[in-house]
């Protein structure tokens, strides 16, 4: 299965209320073939009280959707997209069919902390002010 927790998707089929709405990835179930996306695919539960204070109600809850209903939408070209499975520094990653962009946040988040860290020069080397203090009178009679 292509779609992940917390993936963006956009449902392509099904009833006129659910068709063409976007949500997060709540849930996944590898084994049905299933995603649960927030706001999409509402139905109503009934919860019987169990105890003396509590009240009987009616719940609306995001039913499970068939994964081929939906499709991931692309954070960096806002669009449904079909995914690629690319190697990328040494790491097998989604990348989106359309843009080429990649689609794992975990690995976005890490590459772009790689690289800022790459940025940073290094730190001076620290000298001792003995050595210090020893190597300005030595340069100074060379320059003579």
């Amino acid at each position: 299965m292509n779609v992940k927790v917390n993936d963006t998707v956009v449902v392509i089929t099904g009833g006129m209320k659910s068709k063409g709405k976007k949500g997060a990835v709540i849930a996944t179930n590898s084994k049905n073939n299933t995603v649960t996306v927030r706001g999409v695919n509402l139905v109503k539960k009934h919860q019987r009280a169990r105890r003396a204070q509590q009240q009987s109600q009616i719940l609306e809850v995001e039913a499970p959707i068939d994964v081929s209903n939906v499709m991931v939408l692309c954070s960096a070209c806002n669009k449904a997209t079909r995914i690629k499975h690319a190697e990328v520094d040494g790491k097998k990653v989604r990348v989106c069919a359309k843009c080429g962009a990649t689609l794992d946040k975990a690995f976005v988040k890490a590459s772009k902390k790689a690289a800022e860290e790459a940025k940073v020069e290094a730190p001076k080397k620290r000298t001792r002010k003995r050595t210090a203090k020893a190597e300005a009178p030595a340069e100074e009679g060379k320059k003579e």
